[in-house]
C-alpha cells in the first residue's frame, strides 16, 4: 500500500493512499493569493483542499506510479523555476529535493526539476513507488527502498558523486547544523541552500533557517518575512515574496528574472496570505 502525506493549501495535512485523498485537517491559512490567483479559490477549506489535491492526482498522477516527471519550463518565479534556470545556466550542477514515491533524490535535468517541484507542495512522509525508481535511477535515491526524506544524506550522496555545486532544498530547522558541517568538511563543495514552506514556522526555526539560506521564499510565515523585509539583500514579488539572504542568493533571483524579462510592476496594496503564521 503507497501512503504519502503533504502539507499544502494552507497548512492543512493532507494523507493519500492508492490515489486516493483519505484524510484532510483544516487549514490554518483561510486565504492564499496564489490558488486565488491561479485557481480562483477565495476560501480554504477542507472540502476546496480535497477537489485541489485530487484534481493533481488525476491530473498528473501525484502520488502514484503514473506520475509525470517531467515539465517545461512555464515563466513564473518560483523556487523550482530558479533552480531550473540555474541548472540551464550551468550555474550549480545538480539539486537535492524531494519526490513522492522516492523520497530525497538528486537531480541534475530542468525539466525534471519543474515537473517535480512544481507541481507538489510540502512532502512530510512518502513510501516506495517501484514505478518512479528507474526514472529517476537508484543511484540518484537516498534510500530507494524506504523513500526516506533526508536532506543532509541527499547532500552527501551528491558529493560523493562529484558534483560541486550543489543546491539543496529545506523546509526543516534542524539541517541547518548538518548543511554547516558539511560546508566546513567540503570547502571546495558549494552547498546552495533554498528553504521552502515556510509557513508556521517559530521565530527560532525561522532564524536557523534564514541564517542558513541563500533563498527562502515568505510562504504564510510571519517569522521569515518579518526578517526577510529587514535582512535580505534582494526581493521579489509581494503577495509571496522570495527572499536573498546572500549574495549568490541574489545572483540567482537576477537570473531568473533575466530568463522571464524581469520584474513585473509593483501593486499598492497587493494580496497577502491570511492569516500569516
Amino acid at each position: 500500500m503507497s501512503e504519502h502525506i503533504i502539507e499544502a493549501l494552507g497548512k492543512s495535512r493532507i494523507t493519500i493512499k492508492d490515489g486516493k485523498v483519505i484524510d484532510v485537517t483544516e487549514p490554518e491559512v483561510e486565504y492564499c493569493p496564489l490558488f486565488d490567483h491561479h485557481r480562483g479559490i477565495k476560501k480554504l477549506t477542507k472540502e476546496v483542499i480535497e477537489k485541489n489535491i485530487q484534481f493533481r492526482i488525476d491530473d498528473f498522477g501525484m502520488c502514484t506510479p503514473e506520475r509525470q516527471l517531467r515539465m517545461k519550463d512555464f515563466l513564473s518565479f518560483g523556487i523550482s523555476e530558479i533552480m531550473c534556470t540555474l541548472l540551464d545556466e550551468n550555474a550549480i550542477d545538480s539539486v537535492v529535493m524531494v519526490l513522492e514515491g522516492c523520497g530525497t533524490i538528486i537531480v541534475t535535468e530542468p525539466e525534471l526539476v519543474q515537473g517535480i517541484g512544481g507541481r507538489v507542495s510540502g512532502l512530510v512522509k512518502t513510501s516506495p513507488i517501484p514505478e518512479l525508481i528507474p526514472e529517476i535511477g537508484k543511484e540518484n535515491i537516498v534510500n530507494p527502498e524506504t523513500a526516506e526524506i533526508n536532506q543532509i544524506e541527499g547532500i552527501k550522496l551528491a558529493i560523493s558523486k562529484g558534483f560541486k555545486n550543489i543546491a539543496v532544498t529545506i523546509t526543516l530547522a534542524e539541517d541547518a547544523d548538518g548543511i554547516e558541517k558539511l560546508r566546513e568538511e567540503n570547502p571546495d563543495v558549494n552547498i546552495y541552500v533554498f528553504v521552502v514552506h515556510t509557513t508556521k514556522k517559530t521565530a527560532e526555526e525561522a532564524r536557523k533557517l534564514f541564517d542558513i539560506c541563500d533563498v527562502t521564499t515568505g510562504c504564510s510565515s510571519k517569522h521569515i518575512r518579518e526578517i526577510g523585509e529587514k535582512e535580505s539583500i534582494k526581493t521579489v514579488g509581494q503577495s509571496i515574496p522570495i527572499f536573498a539572504h546572500t549574495e549568490d542568493g541574489k545572483k540567482f533571483l537576477e537570473m531568473r528574472l533575466d530568463r522571464i524579462g524581469g520584474e513585473k510592476p509593483k501593486k499598492d496594496n497587493p494580496d497577502l496570505p491570511y492569516p500569516l503564521i
